[in-house]
């Protein structure tokens, strides 16, 4: 790296501690919103697509792969929307977009009713349909939904982060 590139790192860098921009999971009120991830349960979610979120919020959000102790939980509801693009002659699509769509809340273990937090999150991707066997497809459509998956239990998991810093109290 030229010392150029080194000195504007280093002059943006402290351009942006200037104005109050601190890592999400730096310093004491980070390391306590990275504990609180630890106990948030997922509650389960319905068909094959929910239960690819909720492995991905779990891994996400656990750092053993578990919640240490569960204080609150995190309902999901998710959804995935398909839609044909480049529309053919003959009516068939030569692409389909995929977009996925997540709602969440957070509540006390034991308290739904008492609402801590709420959120959404949203992604978008799609794949080409080009005349191949059933069974590439279907790998070509699992591979998109969990990339989808990814993408939502990443925002969801940074949204629920954030919300911990600012009140770690809670």
């Amino acid at each position: 790296m030229s010392s150029n590139r080194k000195a504007f790192a280093a002059l943006a860098l402290l351009a942006l501690s200037g104005c109050g921009f601190t890592p999400l999971y730096g310093g004491a009120q980070g390391a306590a919103a990275s504990d609180k991830l630890d106990s948030v349960f997922v509650q389960n979610l319905p068909e094959r697509t929910g239960q690819m979120l909720r492995l991905s919020l779990q891994q996400h959000l656990y750092t053993d792969g578990q919640p240490v102790t569960e204080h609150y939980v995190l309902a999901v509801n998710y959804s995935i929307g398909q839609t044909g693009e480049g529309v053919q002659s003959d009516s068939s699509t030569s692409r389909t977009r995929f977009d996925a769509r997540a709602s969440w809340t957070l509540a006390p273990i034991g308290h739904p009713e008492q609402i801590l937090a709420s959120g959404n999150a949203v992604a978008a991707d799609a794949l080409n349909v080009i005349d191949q066997q059933y069974f590439a497809a279907n790998l070509e459509t699992a591979k998109v939904n969990q990339t989808l998956s990814d993408e939502i239990a990443e925002q969801i998991t940074v949204q629920l982060a954030a919300w911990f810093r600012t009140h770690p109290s809670a």
